[in-house]
């Protein structure tokens, strides 16, 4: 199975379909009637279909295991065809869609077991996914071209040349693979007076996301959210909420972070950790959900 640890769990939904195709018009008036020998037809196969979602990882080498919060079943009569609907939901990490086809697919083999003995002509056709949302479905149509971002690493040892910044490239790449724009790229001291000048700077010029990575430790230089906060117009603690939150269920530690988020002017700033395993945390834990702010700053913009 492929690593889904970084992902962030969401509400993931998938409806699937399926068509079985009788060849006598008497079969539907039997199945309607509730006439089959082998006993109601649409309630077993509901039955074996709600099985058959829950079984779904124990039979697809890929499939997580994962928890089936609501499942539901709805069928409709066209002439020969009835037409199946597989409803699945689930608040995790990945999505049901292999569920959904799952179960659509043997609340299908099961109607047809059931019809059999009275129809030799039964077939199955088009077992597919009709619509999914949550992850990366709910992404694919969102377009981050012309948003400009400065990383901006907060660091004594690596101003003064002691020690390779990778916190920063970390965060620099995962902006890149969204088509965000990455400006300007700097490394500073941890003296409030730098953090001050660059913040400013950044926010005269409008750029429109400013991230600072280093400095929301506990120590004596740990000045980075100190300095910000004073500045910000807004303050957002639901972000570095979701940030810290992701974190704890990696790490006890992340607890310890005190990073900051919120808005001056037109320009989201963030304080990530400086460690690079907290800012790659940080940013999946983030992106591209927090981008979605900026939809609401262009309203503003245009009030």
């Amino acid at each position: 199975m492929i690593d889904i640890t970084h992902k962030i769990t969401t509400l993931r939904t998938a409806v699937a379909g399926a068509i079985v195709r009788v060849s006598d018009p008497k079969t539907i008036e039997l199945i309607q009637t509730n006439a089959i020998p082998k006993g109601n037809v649409f309630e077993m196969a509901k039955t074996a279909g709600l099985f058959a979602v829950k079984k779904t990882a124990d039979l697809i080498p890929d499939c997580h295991p994962l928890p089936i919060e609501y499942t539901s079943v709805s069928y409709s009569v066209s002439g020969l065809e009835i037409h199946i609907e597989m409803c699945v939901k689930t608040i995790y990490r990945t999505g049901v869609e292999v569920e959904a086809m799952h179960g659509a697919s043997v609340v299908a083999l099961t109607m047809y077991d059931m019809l059999k003995p009275v129809d030799k002509g039964i077939s199955i056709e088009q077992i597919r996914l009709i619509s999914k949302t949550g992850g990366k479905s709910e992404k694919k149509n969102s377009n981050y071209a012309g948003l400009k971002a400065a990383v901006i690493v907060c660091s004594d040892s690596i101003s003064n040349g002691i020690g390779e910044d990778k916190a920063g490239r970390v965060i620099s790449e995962k902006l890149i693979s969204l088509g965000v724009e990455v400006s300007d790229y700097l490394i500073i001291p941890d003296e409030p007076q730098a953090i001050k000048t660059t913040l400013l700077a950044h926010t005269d010029r409008d750029t429109d996301l400013l991230i600072f990575t280093g400095g929301t430790g506990l120590s004596k230089r740990d000045i980075t959210p100190d300095t910000i906060k004073p500045l910000l117009d807004i303050e957002i603690p639901g972000i570095m909420e979701a940030s810290r939150a992701y974190g704890q269920e990696r790490t006890p530690f992340a607890m310890l972070s005190r990073g900051i988020a919120g808005v001056k002017g037109n320009t989201l700033i963030l304080t990530l950790p400086g460690s690079t395993k907290g800012a790659e945390e940080s940013m999946d834990a983030l992106f591209p959900s927090v981008l979605h702010l900026f939809g609401i700053l262009k309203g503003k913009r245009h009030e």
